[in-house]
C-alpha cells in the first residue's frame, strides 16, 4: 500500500521530531537538512526529493530508529513509495547506504569525516565494500545520484541549521508526485521553486 502525501508529511512531522540516531539533531531535522544541501547543489527535484526521504524508512520501523541494530531503513520506505514516486528517488534511497559503503573504500579519508554514529552504523551494514562490490555498486543506475545524496546526509547534522520548512519541501513531493517524467529528469537542475 503507498503512502499518500498527507501520510509522508505527517510522519515527517510526527516521528520525525525524535532523535536522528546518535546524532544532535531530530530525523525532520536531519531531512530537511539533506533536502537543503541537495537544492542549493542544483540538483534535479528528484534528487531534492530523495534527500529529504531517503531515512523514511527510520519512521516506518516498527521499533524506531535504534543505532544498535541494521533496520535496513533503505529499503523499508520502497514499497510504500513504489507507484508515487519515480525510480529518479526511490533508488538513491535504496542506494544511499551503500554509497557509504562504497566511498569508504574508493575514497581515502572518507571514513575519517564520518559522525561517530554514522561510523557505528557502518559497521553494521557490513562495513565498507570490496573493491569488486564497489566497482559493482558504481555501474548501478542512480550510483552516482546515491553518492551525491550520501554527502548530502553526511553534512545535514548541524543542530540549529535555519532550512526551509516541511511544507516548503513537501509542495516539490506532490509536483513530483503530480508530473514524475517532466520534474525528475529536468536538464537544467533548477532549484526548487516556491
Amino acid at each position: 500500500m503507498a503512502l499518500s502525501l498527507e501520510d509522508i508529511a505527517h510522519l515527517l512531522a510526527t516521528r520525525g521530531v525524535n532523535q536522528y540516531g546518535r546524532e544532535a539533531v531530530s530525523q525532520l531535522e536531519h531531512a530537511l537538512q539533506c533536502a537543503q544541501w541537495a537544492e542549493k547543489s542544483g540538483e534535479t527535484p528528484a534528487t531534492v526529493v530523495a534527500a529529504l526521504l531517503h531515512d523514511l524508512g527510520h519512521l516506518l520501523a516498527p521499533g524506531g530508529d535504534t543505532a544498535e541494530q541494521d533496520d535496513l531503513h533503505q529499503y523499508m520506505a520502497i514499497p510504500f513509495l513504489r507507484g508515487l514516486l519515480p525510480d529518479a528517488v526511490l533508488e538513491p534511497i535504496r542506494l544511499h547506504v551503500d554509497a557509504k559503503r562504497y566511498l569508504c573504500t574508493m575514497e581515502p579519508g572518507y571514513w575519517e569525516t564520518l559522525s561517530p554514529a554514522s561510523q557505528h552504523s557502518l559497521v553494521l551494514q557490513g562495513g565498507p565494500f570490496t573493491p569488486k562490490e564497489a566497482m559493482q555498486f558504481a555501474a548501478q543506475p542512480f550510483a552516482q545520484e546515491a553518492i551525491r545524496l550520501r554527502r548530502y546526509d553526511d553534512h545535514a547534522k548541524v543542530p540549529g541549521l535555519v532550512t526551509p520548512p516541511l511544507g516548503y519541501y513537501m509542495a516539490l513531493v506532490q509536483r513530483l508526485v503530480q508530473a514524475p517524467a517532466a520534474v525528475a529528469t529536468e536538464a537544467d537542475r533548477a532549484p526548487v521553486a516556491a
